[in-house]
């Protein structure tokens, strides 16, 4: 219970192989199982074990995040000509959403049933939440398609003008969450650019080629290749927390891990342009986690996709605004794919 309302774990089952648990609480995804090679299902997202975990969720497990995901320099933007100041939560910036995030949220849940089962969360952000302008309808559906898909969909509607950037923040590791490190499975990003980070992990305006570069997934290659590579960005983080801006418009595909363990295949879609690659470069140590484990540095990945961080700052980089009355409407996909 959490302010005198109930919290509840949903489970969707789409009878082919993929099964998630969510919480209406942050809209976490606190499980998803995944069916392997032999048949036996793997829960392939880190997480906590019980809903009081979470409310103590360093590093966003699983979360649904807004109003704007990613980071927002000096905790401040400019729109319409006025200056927005909005919840530091990582010094004098802003991440994820501020102090009281998406991710903190109860949010009302309508449960679809079918050959495509679905949950669907909404919520109403009130005017100047967090310092966002705008009383901002938001609705989130997570389906498991027919395809053996984790879907969702990110609906969100203002009566004034604001900026919105919604995403999860999953923690994949197609091995299992409890296998260790996820170092030797196989990424390809479809991206041939960057953005280059401060030593605050916020973009420098820069939109460099990832050619010749420890950023160059274009090809498939481990994970691990290129995580301690000798490369001022890789060192400054100790691993991948940028922001990859993705080839090509519209609904396409983005990103394909794959583990060639146990045969999952996940490819990430998405009309999104970009997407953050973070490799769990930190991690509270000794901290028990779900099933008792205690995650260790590149345990997992995110693909969060988004727009790019700190794009108020720069007129060249896509822009997160949403008009009074305009839909902003996005979905991503992490498709599952089963290779024995």
């Amino acid at each position: 219970m959490l302010s005198g309302k109930d919290v509840y774990l949903f489970i969707l089952d789409n009878g082919r192989g993929l099964k998630a648990e969510i919480l209406n609480y942050g809209g976490i995804v606190k499980n998803l199982f995944v069916t392997d090679k032999n048949g036996k299902y793997v829960d392939v997202v880190l997480g906590r074990d019980t809903f009081e975990d979470y409310l103590n969720n360093f590093g966003f497990y699983g979360a649904a995040i807004g109003r704007h995901a990613n980071r927002i320099a000096n905790a401040r933007f400019e729109l319409g000509g006025k200056i927005y100041t909005v919840g530091a939560n990582e010094g004098k910036n802003s991440l994820h959403g501020g102090l009281e995030g998406f991710d903190k949220k109860l949010w009302d849940v309508e449960t679809l049933d079918g050959d495509e089962p679905a949950l669907v969360l909404s919520m109403i952000s009130p005017d100047m939440e967090e310092g966002f302008p705008g009383t901002l309808k938001v609705i989130m559906t997570y389906t498991l398609t027919k395809e053996n898909a984790f879907k969702i969909n990110y609906r969100a509607v203002s009566d004034k003008d604001t900026v919105v950037n919604l995403t999860n923040h999953s923690y994949f590791n197609l091995a299992g969450h409890a296998s260790g490190k996820m170092t030797d499975q196989v990424l390809q990003i479809f991206a041939d650019f960057y953005t280059p980070n401060c030593s605050e992990c916020m973009p420098t305006g820069e939109v460099l080629s990832v050619a010749g570069t420890p950023f160059d997934f274009r090809t498939p290659k481990k994970v691990g290749q290129d995580i301690n590579a000798d490369h001022k960005q890789i060192q400054m983080f100790g691993g991948y927390d940028h922001n990859f801006a993705l080839d090509g418009r519209g609904y396409r595909l983005g990103a394909v891990l794959s583990c060639l363990e146990n045969g999952i295949t996940m490819e990430m879609y998405t009309d999104k342009p970009a997407v953050q690659l973070y490799t769990t470069n930190g991690v509270e140590k000794g901290r028990i986690c779900k099933d008792g484990t205690i995650y260790e540095v590149h345990q997992a990945l995110c693909l969060e996709t988004q727009f790019f961080p700190n794009a108020m700052k720069f007129s060249h980089y896509p822009s997160p605004i949403l008009n009074a009355g305009e839909e902003y409407n996005y979905t991503t996909e992490y498709r599952f794919i089963v290779n024995k």
